[in-house]
C-alpha cells in the first residue's frame, strides 16, 4: 500500500505523485484557511487537472477506474493561513 503526505503551509505546495488504480483514501487535517486540491495526471505528471477541492478537514474515499497519477496540496493563489496535512493512500492496487 503506497502513501504520500504533504504538510502544505503555503501556496503551490503538493505531495509527490502517487500512481493510483482502484480504491484510495484522502485525509486532510489541520487548521488552515485555503483550498486543498486533489489533482490527476494522465501524462506522467507533465500536466495536472484538479478533480476535487476542499476547504475544511475531511476523511473520504475515491475510486480511480483506469489508472492515473494523483497529488494533493494547495495551488497558487489558494492559500491564506495555517497548515493542511494532506494524505493520499492507495487502498487497493486494482492492478
Amino acid at each position: 500500500m503506497d502513501v504520500v503526505t504533504k504538510a502544505a503551509g503555503a501556496e503551490n505546495q503538493f505531495s509527490d505523485a502517487l500512481s493510483l488504480r482502484g480504491d484510495f483514501s484522502l485525509s486532510i487535517s489541520g487548521t488552515f484557511v485555503g483550498t486543498v486540491s486533489v489533482q490527476r495526471s494522465f501524462d506522467g505528471g507533465s500536466s495536472w487537472a484538479s478533480v476535487d477541492t476542499f476547504t475544511a478537514p475531511i476523511e473520504t474515499a475515491g475510486y480511480e477506474p483506469v489508472g492515473a497519477q494523483y497529488r494533493v496540496g494547495i495551488a497558487s493563489g489558494a492559500y491564506t493561513s495555517g497548515t493542511a496535512t494532506c494524505t493520499l493512500r492507495e487502498n487497493d492496487t486494482g492492478r
